[in-house]
């Protein structure tokens, strides 16, 4: 019995103590120079329509090709429906897109990570993917496999981005003093960012592959935490009229909470019109979320985009 309640107390403590870091780090804000002075806000929006218009036909040629996204998914073999959704659907709109699968899956292609921890395979993914393709990319697009992105809305909002700024956009959630992207609605990193996480990982006392002994943050928390010690900070990505573009709920479920809240105004109430992501879709929703942003026209309807974003080269994309 005392051993046992020694053992108790001990976890206690622990615990305890753990609880002092992760509010420790969230007080705390750990710089990397000056740079990160131009991103104490935490909310930032997609450009003016306007303002797109206005620019010559050259400036919105450069624009668009400018903007390189690789997509990183990240797969288990339970995912297997919804990895044949993403990769038939959304993802071919991706300058490039990889799977980055826990263990090897004899039916599609992947890179293998031969982990089941999720922190360690997103630690993993991040880590080659800016290793390999460091010089050809400039934003970095995370997701799970029931997440359905438009590419193009990404585009479009990173359209006055500077990849050489610390970027990491997505939808914002706070933690107690702790402010992470929800990895739900897929995460957003610049170049800058991915540089700067990549050095902080080799630095196993501020940024662990694995978590505390009592309790585990998840995989988004810890990426905020490792990411704030290199003075980048979480931002909430909103359109011009301050809505939500990464969203964390299907359109279904946006849709039921607008006609409980908004009965009046559904649509308008319940997303934005420039939307990049929605989450928890099954297979099948993937597809018809395919349709409705990529194959439906309505007759006569005409929104003459300033700007257009070609697909890559050789892609089989809608």
């Amino acid at each position: 019995m005392i051993s046992e309640s020694s053992s108790f107390v001990k976890g206690m403590m622990l615990g305890g103590l753990f609880c002092v870091f992760v509010t420790f780090i969230g007080h705390n804000k750990m710089g990397h120079g000056t740079k990160a002075h131009h991103h104490e806000h935490h909310h930032i929006q997609a450009p003016n329509k306007e303002d797109v218009s206005n620019l010559s036909e050259g400036e919105r040629m450069e624009l668009s090709h400018s903007i390189r996204v690789y997509c990183i998914i990240l797969v288990k073999p339970k995912d297997l429906g919804n990895w044949a959704a993403v990769k038939e659907t959304w993802s071919k709109h991706c300058d490039k897109a990889e799977f980055y699968s826990s263990e090897s899956v004899k039916v599609f292609d992947s890179i293998v990570l031969n982990t089941n921890d999720m922190w360690v395979m997103m630690r993993k993914a991040y880590k080659f993917a800016y290793e390999r393709y460091q010089d050809e990319y400039n934003w970095f697009f995370l997701a799970h496999p029931t997440t359905f992105a438009v590419i193009e809305n990404l585009k479009y909002f990173l359209l006055k981005k500077d990849a050489s700024q610390p970027f990491y956009i997505g939808h914002t959630v706070k933690s107690g003093e702790l402010e992470y992207v929800d990895g739900d609605g897929g995460i957003v990193l610049s170049i800058e960012s991915l540089k700067r996480l990549s050095k902080i990982f080799e630095d196993p006392d501020r940024c662990p592959e694995q978590g505390g002994l009592i309790w585990k943050l998840s995989e988004d928390k810890q990426l905020a935490v490792c990411l704030k010690y290199t003075g980048v900070l979480a931002e909430n990505a909103e359109d011009s009229e301050g809505k939500d573009v990464f969203n964390t709920k299907s359109v279904g479920s946006l849709i039921k909470e607008a006609m409980a809240n908004h009965p009046q105004q559904v649509v308008e109430g319940c997303c934005s019109d420039m939307a990049i992501t929605f989450s928890g879709l099954a297979p099948n929703h993937m597809h018809v979320m395919m349709y409705g942003v990529y194959r439906l026209r309505a007759y006569g309807h005409n929104f003459k985009d300033a700007l257009v974003f070609l697909p890559p080269a050789g892609s089989d994309n809608d």
